[in-house]
Order: structure tokens, then sequence, then C-alpha cells
């Protein structure tokens, strides 16, 4: 009983403010503050009306899609060679790529920053951030797809090679169908991931910022933060919607690959 007190107790402290957001999107007044005012959809029409906003957004969406494609090809070379091949230092080379996953951001924002700026001499720009993204999607790609790898049975792809296909033949039409719904998961995973990420693009963004560094910039602007409020929630609702079909596509790959469920995102 003790124990699921503490659970629900748990996730009260821990969705509670997520749970705010539409309340106050919704509320007619600039003050966040009870009691609400009255009920208003204006500050979602003023986001509409924001041409900053509207460039953020898609500077943002371009950087989350090539950060999850790279990520995500990176993710498919380097669990493809952990879970098939034997080859020296292979731990420790598959836990130095592990390492960011448990980096503070802003040291790896911070050291990105000098690298960039002082030995490469490379200027400030939306591909900056792309690179670092992929740096810190990589991971979460890599642990994807390894499970998906790693369930697949490898004589089907045995099977292809002694009826003539070639390795990459095999790849193509074998490997990649059988691990596809892992694949997915992992572009949709890195997705978010980079969409929703701040402090890295904070340091390395340039005249282009991206949609939560423009976030940020609003917060020093009080009568703004009711579309803050709403942005945030079309955010917490676009999260979730991507969470849940990366979830369902893991879900998938594991039914497929006749796998028990262990637990997942969700």
């Amino acid at each position: 009983m003790s124990l699921r007190a503490y659970a629900v107790a748990y996730l009260i402290f821990l969705y509670a403010p997520i749970f705010l957001l539409p309340l106050f999107a919704f509320n007619d007044s600039t003050i966040i503050a009870f009691p609400l005012s009255g009920f208003t959809t204006g500050w979602f029409t003023e986001l509409t009306e924001t041409p900053a906003l509207h460039a953020a957004v898609k500077n943002s969406l371009f950087i989350a899609i090539l950060t999850a494609i790279f990520s995500t090809l990176l993710g498919i070379c380097a669990a493809r060679a952990g879970a098939k091949y034997e080859f020296p230092a292979k731990r420790g080379i598959l836990g130095l790529i592990m390492v960011p996953l448990v980096l503070p951001e802003i040291i790896v924002g911070v050291s990105l920053l000098v690298v960039v700026v002082n030995l490469l001499d490379w200027s400030l720009s939306s591909w900056t951030v792309i690179a670092a993204h992929v740096l810190i999607c990589t991971p979460f790609s890599i642990a994807i797809l390894n499970g998906a790898f790693q369930n697949m049975d490898a004589s089907l792809e045995e099977a292809a090679l002694d009826l003539g296909e070639t390795p990459w033949s095999t790849f193509r039409l074998v490997t990649l169908p059988l691990v596809m719904p892992g694949i997915i998961s992992s572009l949709l995973i890195s997705f978010t991931i980079s969409l929703d990420e701040f402090i890295i693009a904070f340091f390395l963004t340039g005249a282009e910022p991206t949609m939560p560094v423009y976030i940020w910039g609003l917060l020093r602007f009080p009568q703004k933060l009711p579309a803050v409020m709403a942005l945030g929630t079309i955010l917490v609702v676009a999260s979730i919607i991507i969470l849940t079909i990366a979830e369902l596509m893991r879900r998938r790959g594991l039914k497929r690959a006749g796998l028990k469920d262990t637990g997942g995102f969700l």
C-alpha cells in the first residue's frame, strides 16, 4: 500500500506541471496564477500571427529531421556491427559511443562550442546544431536498434545468402524489413529529442534560433507567457503522439520477432 501511495505521489509531482500548461494556455489573462479569469483560444491564434516563431519552428523541424536521419543511419551501422561481428575492443568502443547519454548537456554544449569556434573556426549555424544533436541522439538510436538486430533470426539472412543473394541485397531485402519497426522508432525518438533540446542549441545556434531557444527568449516578456504556455501545450501533445507511435513500432518489432515485451518507452 505504501509503495502504491509513493508511486501515485511521484506521478503527481512529475506530471502536475505539465497538466497546468493547457489550463493557463486557455486562460484569458496574461497573469499566470489562480483563479482563472476565463476561457480563450486567443493565445493559440497569436502563435499563428508571429513570423519569428514560424521561422524558429521551420528551423527546428529542419534540424530535427536531419538529426533523426543521420543518427539512425549511424545507429544502424553501429548496432549492426555490435550485434553481428566480433572485433578488438568491441565493448570499449560501444561503451565510448554511449558516453553522451551520461554526460551533462551543458558540459557537452560548452565543449562543442570551444571546438567549433576556437579549433575548427566554423561559424555557428543550424549545421553546428545538427552535428551536436547527432552526437547526443546516436546513442539512443543505437540502444533502440541494438535490440532490433539482436532479436532478428540470423538464419533468415543465411538462407538468403544460400539462395544466391549478395550480402547487400540480403541486407536490403531481408534485414532491413525485419528491423524496420526499430528504425522507425529510432527516427521518431531522435526527432523528438532534437526538437525539444535546448541547452546545446542555446550554445551552438547562430542567427537562426531553434524553437526552444526562441521560447527562452520570450520568457523575458511577462505578457508573452500565456503564448509560451500555448506553444508548450502543442509541443507536449506532439511529443506524446510521437513517443506513442515509437512505442507501438517497438512493440510491433518484438511481436514480429516472437519475443515478450519486458518494458519500453511508455
